[in-house]
This record gives C-alpha cells, sequence and structure tokens, in this order.
C-alpha cells in the first residue's frame, strides 16, 4: 500500500500496463496493490476465463480484451495497453505482468532517476519470486532476476519505460513468442535512449513452478528466445544472444550428439565425453553453487531444444506456437 509520503501517482505522469491471462488470485494481487500507487491502470487481458476481466473493471482498470482470433503474444498485448494510452500519453509507463506484485518505494525512486536523467528510456529494479522456499524452480528464478546493478542492456517484463521512448521504436514486437523484452530494449539503445537497473525492490513474482517439466518448458522458450533475438539483432555490433545461442546448441546439442554417434559409429570410448557436464558442474558451483550449477548445465537441453524449434519454424516458413510453462 502507497504511504502519505507516496500519493498515488496521476494518470498523466505515471500510467500503467498490465497484461494477464487466468492469473486469478495473482492478478488480485497485483491490481490492489498497484491501484494503491498509480490512479490510471489499463489491463490488457488473453482469453481469461477466471473472471479476471470483470475483476479488474471492478478494480477501476480499463479493460483492454485481446481478439483471440489471432495468435497471442505478450508482446501483442503490451502494444494493445500502449495503443489504450495514446490518446493521452502519459509521461511515465509501468509495464507489470498479471503475477507481479509492485513493491511501496519503487515508483518514487524510478521516477526520480528519469526525471534526473533525460536519456535514460527504461528502468528496472529488483524483481524477486514471491514463494523461493517452495521450489527449487522458483529459487533458480529469483537467482535469474537478481542481475547487475547500473548501466544495462535490457530489462525483462516488469520496468518503468518513457512513454516517447516506447512509442519512437514502435513499441514491442508482436510476432516474438519471448523475449520481446530484451528485443525492444535493443532498438530502444539503437535510437539513443540508456537503461538502468536501480538498486531498489522493484515487484514480487509469483513464478508458481512446482514441477520439473515446468522449468523445463520454460527453459525451452529461452533457447527459442536466444535463437530469435540472435537472427534478429546478431550481427555486430550488437551481438544480441550469439553467446547464448552459441552455449546451448554446444553443450545442448553439438556435445551430447557427437558423444552418442561417436560411440555408436567408432568407438565406445567416445561416450566420456559426456564427462564435461561433471565437470562444468564442478567449475560453476564456487560461484552458483551446486544446485543453480546442476540446472545450469541441464539447462542446454532444453534450451537447445528451443533454438532448434526455432530454426525448424524459420525453416518451414511456419509460426511458432506459444511455449507456456503454468
Amino acid at each position: 500500500m502507497s504511504s502519505p509520503s507516496e500519493p498515488v501517482l496521476s494518470g498523466s505522469i505515471v500510467a500503467a500496463i498490465v497484461i494477464g491471462r487466468n492469473e486469478g488470485a495473482r492478478l488480485r494481487a497485483c491490481l490492489a496493490a498497484l491501484s494503491a500507487q498509480i490512479a490510471r491502470i489499463v489491463y490488457v487481458d488473453s482469453g481469461s476465463t477466471d473472471g479476471s476481466p470483470a475483476f479488474a473493471q471492478e478494480m477501476g482498470a480499463t479493460l483492454v480484451a485481446l481478439d483471440m482470433t489471432q495468435p497471442f503474444t505478450a508482446a501483442r498485448a503490451r502494444n494493445a495497453g500502449l495503443q489504450a494510452l495514446a490518446g493521452e500519453a502519459p509521461e511515465f509507463v509501468q509495464f507489470l505482468d498479471g503475477d507481479c506484485v509492485l513493491q511501496p518505494g519503487w515508483l518514487p525512486a524510478a521516477r526520480a532517476e528519469m526525471q534526473a536523467d533525460p536519456a535514460l528510456g527504461a528502468v528496472a529494479g529488483r524483481r524477486r519470486e514471491m514463494h523461493p522456499e517452495r521450489s527449487i524452480y522458483n529459487r533458480l528464478c529469483d537467482a535469474e532476476w537478481n542481475t547487475p546493478v547500473g548501466p544495462a542492456r535490457a530489462v525483462g517484463g516488469d520496468m518503468l519505460v518513457r512513454h516517447a521512448a516506447i512509442s519512437g521504436i514502435g513499441g514491442f514486437d508482436p510476432t516474438l513468442i519471448a523475449g520481446e523484452e530484451p528485443e525492444m530494449c535493443v532498438r530502444l539503445r539503437a535510437a539513443g535512449w540508456t537503461i538502468r537497473r536501480l538498486a531498489v525492490e522493484m515487484t514480487l513474482h509469483d513464478a508458481d513452478m512446482t514441477r520439473f517439466g515446468q522449468w523445463w518448458r520454460r527453459t525451452r522458450r529461452a533457447g527459442h528466445a536466444f535463437a530469435e533475438g540472435a537472427a534478429l539483432h546478431g550481427a555486430p555490433p550488437e551481438r544480441h544472444w550469439r553467446a547464448e545461442t552459441r552455449r546451448a546448441l554446444i553443450w545442448g546439442a553439438a556435445l551430447p550428439g557427437l558423444a552418442v554417434l561417436g560411440a555408436l559409429l567408432v568407438h565406445p570410448a567416445l561416450l566420456a565425453l559426456l564427462l564435461a557436464y561433471p565437470a562444468q558442474i564442478l567449475r560453476l558451483t564456487p560461484r552458483m553453487g551446486a544446485a543453480r550449477a546442476a540446472f545450469t548445465v541441464l539447462g542446454k537441453i532444453p534450451e537447445a531444444l528451443g533454438a532448434l524449434g526455432f530454426y525448424a519454424n524459420r525453416l518451414m516458413n511456419r509460426r511458432a506456437s506459444l511455449i507456456e510453462y503454468k
């Protein structure tokens, strides 16, 4: 909740865009916290069947219901939110996923940072997992969100953005099924804007990942995003996600393929190549801890599958379908 020193911000200064689909109680928590801090909220719903649209309207949010006969992407939903604000554009836009709760203190700090630096196009703070104690997968997410403070190349789905900056580059690429925020940030920086991560608590996120299959699908989606991002902006000087794609393909496809095929076609001793995996886990453990190191190495397999899926779809001129984990 906001405090007397943190008044509800006028919609001409900051407006919020929340996207979601069947988030239920998570969306209720999101909008309750947000409405205590921002007067103007746009909720973009993507075919929810759990009453989310009605609840958002009860909370005073402007509802935008996407036409689900068209392929859905989070990028398309965010763009729809921007279109709803276009008639009376605010100075700043707070983007938020429907499974996140905005923390008190974030908006005053982020807004002050933006106003002090006219070249700053977007800022993000610390996103934390709401329930890291519930599973190793939630804890992995919490560690993933902990990116370095200071100048940044990209931010995630929760961010405060200067409206003039994001509207000036045409918003998000609606064709991307994942990785739309970093791709937008590539174009934002190319247009001369800077991006920064602040040492301020920003949001609590509820990944709600309790099963291995959820983690696997989410990691496969990341691999798809790496490959598509590299295909779009991988050329110098940006080299967007080229290294991530290369690591996924080497560790997740080339190495196990070489070991297994070599053992079958040349000599069984070539299976020893697979010892590179425990060696890599041992190398990463001092920096990450054993569990995170093991999942980082194992994750290269679903990442590679996601990247290969992207290449297969592009070769066949086929649109990729969403990869959802919850």
